[in-house]
């Protein structure tokens, strides 16, 4: 199923519809500031390990990272945050920007990685930030694109329906996505660290 939503205004009842799907363990593709994501429950193993099979990896290896609505679920799923690295998020939030703290006891443990870490993920993008307040609680998120495919399958919605309408339960179509990843900073260490430098421009 293809819904379409306009970033000005998304529609609260096509919002609601959504956040309904997720509820009932599905999973969706959405747009965020950056590349099309596609998440579900963090709480749901079979939609985790949907959307792991979808990108031909082990849940252990799929670096996924929870889209929160705000700081607010910090404190939830992440533990030992530092003045300096909350300064940073909170400076650069909501923006094209991932996180990497050291996860709390309420990371399920499906999505531990061998360093106990999460990402963390405030896009800029009102229909994704929508669709989790609604929803209630972060969502989990992984990017549509690999590294070896065309940028314009995943950059249109409507091709992106396309090749993954049989695999997802519903793709929010919300315009054109981008093409670059999210930089990536791990705030796990003394110093914030970029491990990847993507559509974010860091100001330390």
């Amino acid at each position: 199923m293809l819904t379409r939503l306009y970033p000005e205004n998304p529609n609260p009842r096509q919002v609601e519809t959504i956040a309904e799907v997720l509820r009932d363990g599905g999973v969706v593709i959405y747009p965020t500031d950056t590349v099309y994501g596609i998440g579900c429950d963090i709480y749901n193993r079979k939609a985790i390990e949907r959307i792991a099979k979808i990108k031909g990896l082990s849940t252990d290896k799929a670096n996924f990272s929870f889209i929160c609505k705000d700081l607010s679920h910090l404190s939830e799923y992440a533990k030992q945050v530092s003045n300096t690295a909350f300064k940073l998020m909170k400076r650069h939030l909501p923006g094209s920007f991932t996180f990497i703290l050291n996860a709390s006891n309420k990371v399920p443990k499906l999505l531990e990685n061998k360093k106990k870490t999460v990402g963390i993920r405030i896009p800029d993008n009102s229909i994704i930030l929508a669709i989790v307040e609604c929803f209630g609680n972060p969502i989990l998120s992984t990017s549509v694109r690999r590294d070896d495919e065309m940028v314009e399958y995943t950059t249109d919605p409507e091709l992106i329906h396309e090749k993954y309408e049989h695999l997802v339960d519903l793709v929010v179509d919300g315009g054109y996505g981008g093409y670059e990843y999210s930089t990536v900073v791990d705030c796990t260490g003394d110093e914030p660290e970029i491990i990847r430098q993507g559509l974010g421009i860091l100001d330390i």
